[in-house]
């Protein structure tokens, strides 16, 4: 810093005659007089350096300082001039300007003498500047004085200022949806179903709206609190018939929410060191938005895929809206290490409820590597633990079938019932070219109840679970800044099921259960209207959907604008 202000400092006409003569003040226009430093710096940001007196309009031989000019231009290059070519040798000077031109030209000697190219200083030069250099040390000490004053008020200013910033921002989703099918689907449908479930939808307008507030303390961390509302009804809510509902998760909307305004989602993430980053979530916490996904073009419930099941894998929708940490530490550019650990009902001791409590309540354990080789390729591995106490349970985070996400309806059904599950996940993110992004996930569930339950007619049961889905992303597609968007897979269905260490799997599919295979099609049309618009229009397609084909096919026609601030 010191450097770079005396080098606003530039050396001035008046100072380069007062280095020869000794005199201090000229006469001249006191309206021009500089009386302070900054009025100084603001000046000579016009000035200029010159490599002759000829250069000077208002300079002649005749003058009676000629020769001194000519010998500091020429002999040490150290004299500045205005941009209009004049020197204006009559205007006054202060005693901070001549110190700080007598500097200038200090350096500029020391500059010769090191460079050791001729004998360009005399000896009485010598002596004549390091006499001027020592009158005026008391003006040179001030300067400097005050430099390092400001130096150290701007140092403490950093160390102990509150925020560095404070940044709000917004998004506000307008949706337009409307469903299409003969009838509601049931896990296990029989003839038997009543009539009055026939389907019956009707269009809907609904919206969400978002707003974020992210502080920093030292500009590598962040507090986020996050305001949400909205009235984007999930489809999978039954109502009396006639009912408006597809009954199944399948069809679920990625940005679907209730009407209630809250803060949901506060917390705090910060560095450890340049390798290690934590984040530490107080209420909201999600996977999804603390490590990687693997789906960039989709993975935003905002701009990302319009189904709930097309944003990403299940696997990351172990911790749904828990507190906890995660933990990242990235050991070089090629991999990311990632754990975290969440709990739900953290805030509640009342042993006489379930699922209440940092470890005895629903928790999750969950482990990532992500290996990156190179731009182009990106690979996930992940692992969850899965800890549920209660009657239902939520394996998936209310995506895929039924029978897959609520072991209850298979399970005891107790209260007090309790239930673990491992999730493997493998995802696969590919980018052969700068617009086009292949994406792929499969994953694998084994759950298991803990507590016999006496009343049902076996003491333990385990399932196995599948799912798998894959995407593609084209950007630029027929407009600059658009993106189409493909999305093709299998939702959490069962794959295996075995009661007291028997094998029930096909016993239960004659009876309807996960008798077929569901499929999930999805394509949208991301079309940026501008930097703060993007509309998507979008069709989502569920065939079999509770896993049985007695369940007629679904169609969810959208139209989602966001706006974004």
């Amino acid at each position: 810093m010191k450097k770079a202000f005396w080098n606003i400092l530039k050396f001035s006409p008046a100072i380069a005659l007062s280095l020869l003569t000794g005199n201090i003040a000229f006469a001249g226009d006191v309206n021009e007089k500089v009386t302070s430093v900054s009025q100084l710096s603001q000046e000579s940001n016009s000035l200029g350096q010159v490599t002759s007196v000829s250069q000077f309009s208002d300079v002649q031989p005749t003058d009676w300082a000629f020769q001194a000019l000519q010998s500091l231009v020429e002999r040490y290059g150290c004299v500045a001039g205005y941009p209009n070519g004049t020197f204006r040798g009559n205007r006054a000077l202060s005693r901070y300007e001549f110190a700080a031109g007598l500097n200038s030209c200090l350096d500029r000697v020391n500059e010769l003498i090191a460079t050791a190219t001729a004998d360009l200083v005399s000896k009485q030069d010598l002596a004549t500047l390091q006499r001027l250099q020592e009158e005026y040390s008391t003006e040179l000490a001030t300067i400097r004085g005050q430099v390092d004053a400001l130096e150290a008020r701007t140092g403490e200013l950093e160390a102990n200022q509150f925020s560095t910033t404070t940044k709000l921002s917004g998004e506000a989703i307008f949706s337009a949806s409307q469903v299409f099918a003969d009838n509601v689907a049931f896990a296990g449908k029989t003839a038997a179903t009543p009539k009055e479930f026939d389907f019956d939808s009707k269009a809907t307008f609904s919206n969400r709206v978002r707003l974020t507030l992210n502080s920093s303390f030292k500009g590598t961390d962040q507090l986020q609190t996050r305001l949400n509302s909205g009235n984007i009804v999930a489809n999978n809510a039954i109502v009396t018939p006639p009912l408006n509902s597809t009954n199944t998760n399948m069809s679920r909307l990625g940005y679907d929410g209730n009407n209630a305004l809250s803060i949901d989602k506060l917390n705090y993430a910060f560095n450890l060191s340049d390798k290690i980053r934590v984040k530490i979530d107080a209420t909201g916490g999600e996977l999804n938005e603390n490590v990687d996904v693997f789906n960039p073009d989709f993975r935003s419930s905002g701009s990302g895929a319009l189904s709930r099941y097309g944003r990403f894998s299940p696997i990351y929708r172990q911790a749904n809206d828990g507190a906890g940490i995660t933990v990242n530490v990235k050991p070089s550019d090629k991999f990311v290490l990632s754990a975290a650990y969440f709990a739900t009902g953290r805030d509640s001791a009342n042993n006489s409820a379930p699922g209440r409590g940092i470890a005895d309540g629903n928790n999750t354990i969950f482990g990532q590597l992500a290996f990156k080789p190179n731009k182009a390729i990106n690979i996930g591995l992940a692992y969850a633990h899965n800890y549920q106490r209660g009657p239902i349970t939520s394996l998936f985070g209310n995506t895929g079938s039924k029978y897959a996400n609520d072991l209850a309806v298979t399970g005891t059904g107790n209260a007090d019932d309790r239930t673990e599950s491992n999730n493997y996940g493998l995802q696969v993110s590919l980018q052969p070219t700068s617009k086009i992004t292949l994406g792929a996930w499969g994953g694998y569930t084994t759950a298991s109840s803990l507590v016999p339950n006496p009343l049902a007619a076996r003491e333990t049961y385990s399932y196995e679970m599948f799912y798998w889905a894959t995407t593609l992303g084209i950007k630029d597609f027929l407009r600059e800044g658009n993106t189409l968007g493909l999305i093709f897979g299998q939702s959490p269905r069962v794959t295996g099921a075995i009661e007291d260490g028997k094998s029930v799997l096909s016993d239960l599919k004659k009876g309807g259960f996960e008798r077929n295979n569901s499929y999930h099609i999805e394509g949208l049309y991301k079309m940026k209207i501008s930097d703060n618009v993007l509309l998507t229009p979008g069709v989502m397609v569920i065939l079999n959907p509770e896993n049985d084909d007695k369940n007629k096919t679904q169609y969810v026609g959208t139209l989602r604008t966001t706006f974004t601030f």
